[in-house]
């Protein structure tokens, strides 16, 4: 006998083997014990979630001998017809091949003679959005008042192009992509029946690679299953189609969490060699740090990591925030988007190793805003930063002068003060009144009344320390912009060097 591909050979031919579709199945089987049997019907979704498979079980429990009912037999001469793809009151068009007017009116000269032998004549209209404007308008007379005996299953994957006159005639089913874990039962099952050997993890990436279309994981399963040699391993698979292990990519991660940049360029070297496409790289670490980000919110569930929780590594999720992880994202997306244009896709995606290799010293304008607003609080600066952008730049303040503490620096706190759109000189301001206010010795008055925020714990204390003549705090020490100063941060994209 031919060999005859999974998806094929393991179609549903019962409403209990359509897998993820309990509305559709529930609603189906109830018309047909009711005898509430519509004229037309509309199956949209996504591809490879049952369409068709429904629209045939549709058609064989109409036109069973012991039906209409919701399990046919499968075994009487009509069942065995539509099964084997025969039988005459089943027309199966597709929809992308037959679009015009004259496709069409044939279809409305043969509804009116009756089926050969069963019981209803079912058209199973696949693809059915690629029909033109005038055939859709010329079927629609048709639709809406057929002989009793048809019956219009119409399915696409492109709801939004099918006309709402259409749509108003039908009963609609919307298919729903089948969930990872229904996906990975199946293939269980599929092993079991062919007798293979499988790891969880194995199976699990091919459903996860599926995206929710049950054709496409047995169309990957056959693929694995024919360089397998009867044991489907996911160290195989990995390495046929040159894929990045969680492994590889925790030690990758591990390497840059680090700040181990010669390390990370030489993993990233052998990854290449060993045949792993640069697309396919980037797309890896672009999951890997998107689940480390759903780690870092609480999520845990395995469906949507990939893999267990624990297999993620912890030195790595520990060292990195949230907001140090979307940047993560930013970047490797952003790389992924340039490579189609770069002159070297390899030298594009070093650069993004070498900037993840210090990423936690990256610090988001929210974060260094926080700590800025922390540090005019601690210091007692006033508001005299605000000057027009068309007057002169003003001079660093100097040391003699800072010991009379000028009126301009005494008004308000500088946390309350607002630098205005326009104004310029403002960081460059504070950074001299933090010198100059160090170096006299003068020491500003402590108000209790405005704690350093959250973002920023320990900063405004540490600053009053300096400023008293203490040792200075570890990590960067950053003075206090607002908001137009975020130009400033946007210039050096959120990027704050430690000094030693």
């Amino acid at each position: 006998m031919a060999y005859e591909v999974t998806a094929t050979r393991r179609r549903p031919k019962t409403f209990d083997e359509l897998a993820g579709q309990e509305f559709v199945v529930a609603t189906l089987k109830n018309s047909l014990e009711t005898g509430q049997i519509a004229h037309a019907y509309l199956f949209s979704g996504p591809r490879g979630c049952g369409k068709t498979s429904a629209a045939r079980i549709l058609a064989r429990s109409l036109n069973c001998e012991k039906g209409p009912t919701a399990t046919p037999c499968g075994v009487c001469p009509t069942c065995q017809e539509i099964g084997r793809g025969a039988s005459l009151d089943i027309i199966e068009i597709d929809g992308a091949s037959n679009t015009g007017v004259n496709d069409v009116r044939q279809i409305k000269d043969e509804v009116l003679f009756p089926p050969n032998a069963g019981r209803y004549k079912v058209y199973i209209i696949d693809e059915v959005h690629m029909l033109s404007n005038s055939a859709f308008n010329a079927l629609l007379k048709t639709i809406e008042e057929p002989p009793p005996y048809i019956v219009f299953i119409f399915a696409t994957t492109e709801l939004h192009k099918v006309p709402a006159t259409i749509k108003s005639r039908c009963q609609q089913f919307a298919f729903r992509l089948i969930p990872i874990e229904t996906i990975v039962g199946i293939l269980k099952a599929t092993c079991v029946e062919m007798h293979l050997r499988f790891e969880d993890e194995a199976l699990f990436w091919i459903a996860r690679e599926s995206t929710g279309s049950l054709r496409d994981a047995y169309t990957l399963f056959d693929q694995v299953a024919s360089f397998s040699d009867g044991h489907i391993r996911s160290a195989l698979i990995r390495e046929k189609l040159g894929l990045l292990g969680l492994d590889n990519l925790n030690a990758l991660a591990e390497a840059c969490a680090g700040n181990d940049v010669a390390q990370a360029f030489v993993m990233i070297d052998d990854i290449l060699n060993a045949g792993v496409a640069i697309e396919q790289c980037i797309i890896d670490l672009v999951g890997y740090y998107h689940n480390l980000l759903f780690l870092k919110a609480g999520i845990t569930r395995e469906s949507l990591l990939d893999y267990h929780p624990d297999r993620f590594s912890g030195t790595v999720l520990n060292s990195l925030k949230a907001v140090q992880l979307e940047h993560a994202l930013e970047l490797l997306l952003a790389l992924y988007r340039d490579i189609r244009y770069s002159v070297s896709p390899r030298f594009e995606l070093e650069t993004v190793i070498s900037k993840l290799c210090w990423l936690d010293q990256w610090i988001s304008p929210q974060d260094l805003r926080a700590v800025i607003l922390g540090a005019q609080d601690a210091l007692g600066v006033a508001g005299g930063i605000n000057r027009p952008l068309a007057g002169p730049r003003p001079r660093p303040v100097q040391a003699d002068a800072v010991s009379e503490r000028p009126a301009v620096y005494t008004a308000t706190p500088l946390g309350s003060a607002v630098v205005r759109p326009g104004s310029a000189g403002s960081l460059s301001e504070a950074l001299n009144a933090i010198i100059a206010a160090k170096e006299s010795g003068v020491s500003p008055p402590r108000t209790p009344e405005a704690p350093a925020p959250q973002g920023a714990p320990g900063i405004a204390e540490g600053l009053r320390e300096a400023l008293e003549g203490a040792d200075p705090p570890q990590g960067p020490v950053v003075p206090g912009v607002a908001p137009q100063v975020e130009r400033v941060l946007r210039m050096f994209r959120g990027t704050i060097v430690k000094h030693t």
